[in-house]
């Protein structure tokens, strides 16, 4: 699940894809998730680090030696109009007092290192709350979102 370098050089910059400029974010953020993502039981604790300076790409990593490493998004960065309706429950449970408190990143897919071909899974962003550092992983049952958003146009 960890590309080469060379890929993620490429990824830098999407090709015919205008980024709108992200938030401010800190270029390591500590978070806790609190509850693992699917498939990896053990693994609560990760740090969300910039792989390059415009804040439009992003590794969410475990802080376990052997940990997961995932690429990710924010998600307005690709998807301006991307603003899902979290269950009031998500709310709670992350201490956002209001919807805007949310940042939404997408876990980006390359098929076989192939950046043309990257999407984002908007259908379960994962959720931060950039305050408290507590992040969770939320499956959208609206059908709104694609699993497979394409990067490129």
């Amino acid at each position: 699940m960890t590309p080469s370098r060379a890929v993620l050089a490429e990824r830098r910059s999407v090709p015919g894809r205008a980024a709108a400029p992200a938030a401010a974010v800190p270029a390591v953020q500590a978070l806790h998730l609190v509850e693992p993502l699917p498939g990896f039981p053990g693994h609560s604790d990760y740090v969300l680090v910039a792989a390059e300076d415009g804040g439009r790409l992003f590794w969410l990593q475990s802080v376990a030696p052997d940990g997961p490493r995932f690429l990710a998004i924010p998600a307005r960065a690709y998807f301006p109009d991307y603003a899902p309706t979290l269950p009031a429950a998500v709310h709670v449970e992350l201490g956002l007092a209001a919807p805007a408190e949310a940042r939404f990143y997408c876990l980006v897919t390359v098929p076989d290192g192939d950046v043309g071909a990257a999407t984002a899974n908007l259908r379960a962003p994962v959720v931060v709350n950039q305050e408290s550092h507590l992040a969770r992983q939320v499956v959208l049952l609206d059908g709104a979102h694609p699993i497979r958003g394409p990067l490129r146009r």
